[in-house]
């Protein structure tokens, strides 16, 4: 991002006069360089003060323009950073705009603090009419049962408390979103005194628990024990010691890793422990590795429970003796069933799972080889048709023409379509891929790519999102916000003109009901007329030509587009992608 690209005159010598003055103190004192937002008249007052107290730097406003986009935005930065950013979401009518996003990222354990505001609480303060509408008697409600905290302070003092409070709530593990209301009239009104600023910098406890002295040595004896040791490696960080500490820890016991696309990068797909692409859902191989263990090792992995009866759905039920360390049990409530099934454990470690891998990797353990075979590197790319050019374009196609192009300078997979095989996956580095949107909520993908290229800005790794047209068009108007701060960024759009994976259902129900198939695809897609992407993409400032139909036009296509990008351009290539694939 270029520097003349934050407004404001800089940060002069201002007094702290106002409310907000001191929330904008505060927010600068907890090193957040960004907020995202939509203008909105119930935080004007921090807003001023951002701007004219703070001098618009750390934080940084960042324009967007729907609450949804903002929040995605702060949850792509925290993919990359594992750092908090701010989102403002103006009154009742912002939070409901960011619901959405906020489950994504509540689901996807990422930390961000989101600022909300209300009309004045005080109804003899409140202007006719727009106040009225705009005031709600308890606004964190909304979104409460998909946070981690929420306050409605009273008074400045009380604000700047929840503030800080919120700030150390979000950041300690496990992470998700925390939200604090400020009333409109604690931001416009003016101090007597200078209120007390919270020292946010004070507590140097660390932000993650790990696991106790017997929780380690209770792993270590199931690991010791085990022939056929198998490790499912899922929500973990982007740290690359921890990432080397994963691999030393497999390599030691011999262990075989199966990892997913539903979170990022955790595992070298293409090491010879790996031996099974990730997927989505479980591959039928990955099932019956389960079967075979007899010790699992489960590292934040994504519904336990549904993993191993999928196994045994497929014919392979585990008879392995089970860990699961994980810190998720903290943040379960009986609304969101984002707890998933009762785990099927027989060891169970509630430690941030990467201080359990250091713990395990820093032992001095004797320990047996495996028995597992000898295996080469992960499954190879899924064969592709005929391979006759002109033939239509497969997701393997643009896959195999995106690793082309981006080989030789390092790049950040920020999202995938579901269509996606996870046999064309190539990570040896956690940023090399940062996995899903937790909560499935379509339209997320554009908004989280802009936060990844904000993060990843500078890095010399180039930021790239191959998105589906359906989720592309729900939340397009987020690149906007690439293009307005010059954030390097390459968006791919997989077009299949529909929303192909709700005709894959109707197809089934169909034929469970003995119904024609042929009529699946009513209501499902997105054509008659077909959205022109290049221009809806030109039209807000992102560097973007016709479509790209033929399998022979796309490594040039790509490759032309990956030089733009690099070269510090926005840019979008729009691929008409087979169904089918």
């Amino acid at each position: 991002m270029r520097a003349e690209d934050a407004e404001g005159a800089g940060r002069g010598n201002a007094a702290i006069e106002w409310g907000s003055d001191a929330m904008a103190e505060l927010l600068h004192r907890m090193d957040l360089r960004y907020i995202a937002l939509v203008p909105g008249s119930s935080y004007r007052g921090l807003h001023d003060s951002l701007v004219n107290y703070a001098g618009n730097r750390d934080p940084q406003l960042l324009t967007c323009l729907h609450e949804e986009h903002a929040v995605a935005i702060a949850h792509g930065y925290a993919k990359v950073t594992g750092r908090p950013m701010a989102v403002a979401v103006h009154s009742n009518v912002g939070l409901m705009h960011a619901s959405m996003a906020v489950y994504n990222a509540y689901c996807d354990r990422v930390p961000m603090l989101i600022i909300g505001a209300t009309g004045p609480v005080d109804a003899a303060q409140r202007r006719p009419w727009i106040d009225w509408i705009h005031t709600s008697a308890d606004q964190g409600a909304l979104i409460r049962q998909y946070s981690k905290w929420d306050d409605q302070p009273a008074s400045v003092e009380a604000a700047l408390d929840s503030l800080a409070r919120a700030y150390s709530i979000t950041r300690q593990a496990p992470s998700a979103p925390v939200y604090v209301c400020l009333d409109v009239s604690l931001q416009e009104q003016p101090l007597r005194s200078l209120p007390a600023i919270p020292d946010v910098g004070r507590d140097r406890a660390p932000w993650s628990n790990g696991p106790d002295a017997l929780a380690v040595a209770a792993t270590l004896r199931l690991l010791g024990e085990a022939r056929l040791p198998l490790f499912l490696l899922g929500r973990l960080g982007r740290d690359e010691q921890d990432w080397d500490r994963r691999v030393t820890l497999a390599e030691r016991y011999g262990a075989l890793v199966i990892s997913d696309l539903k979170n990022g990068a955790v595992f070298p797909t293409g090491h010879p422990l790996h031996p099974v692409p990730p997927g989505i859902f479980l591959p039928a191989a990955a099932a019956e590795l389960i079967g075979a263990a007899d010790v699992i090792l489960s590292l934040g992995w994504v519904d336990v429970a549904g993993t191993i009866s999928a196994a045994a759905a497929d014919g392979h039920p585990a008879s392995a003796r089970i860990i699961s360390c994980t810190m998720d049990s903290a943040l379960r409530n009986g609304w969101s069933m984002d707890s998933f099934g009762r785990e099927p454990v027989d060891l169970s470690v509630p430690a941030d799972p990467d201080l359990l891998v250091r713990a395990l990797a820093d032992s001095d353990e004797r320990v047996k080889p495996s028995e597992w075979p000898a295996r080469d590197s992960a499954g190879a790319p899924p064969a592709d048709g005929d391979g006759a050019v002109g033939a239509g374009v497969s997701m393997h196609d643009l896959a195999d023409a995106l690793h082309g192009a981006l080989a030789g300078s390092p790049a950040c997979l920020v999202r995938v379509p579901l269509g996606w095989n996870g046999a064309d996956l190539e990570a040896g580095h956690p940023l090399d891929y940062l996995g899903l949107d937790g909560g499935a909520g379509i339209g997320s993908g554009p908004g989280m790519a802009v936060g990844a290229a904000l993060a990843l800005d500078g890095s010399g790794r180039l930021p790239v999102a191959v998105l589906g047209d359906g989720d592309f068009l729900m939340g397009g108007t987020a690149i906007w916000t690439a293009a307005r701060y010059r954030l390097p960024l390459l968006i791919v759009v997989a077009n299949n003109s529909s929303f192909h994976n709700d005709v894959v259902h109707q197809e089934r129900m169909a034929r469970q009901r003995h119904r024609p198939t042929g009529n699946s695809w009513i209501g499902q897609a997105i054509s008659d007329p077909d959205p022109d992407m290049a221009s809806f993409a030109r039209s807000l400032g992102f560097h973007a030509v016709g479509q790209v139909n033929d399998r022979s036009a796309l490594p040039s296509a790509l490759a032309a587009a990956v030089a733009a990008a690099r070269s510090g351009q926005c840019v979008l290539v729009d691929v008409r992608v087979r169904p089918d694939s």
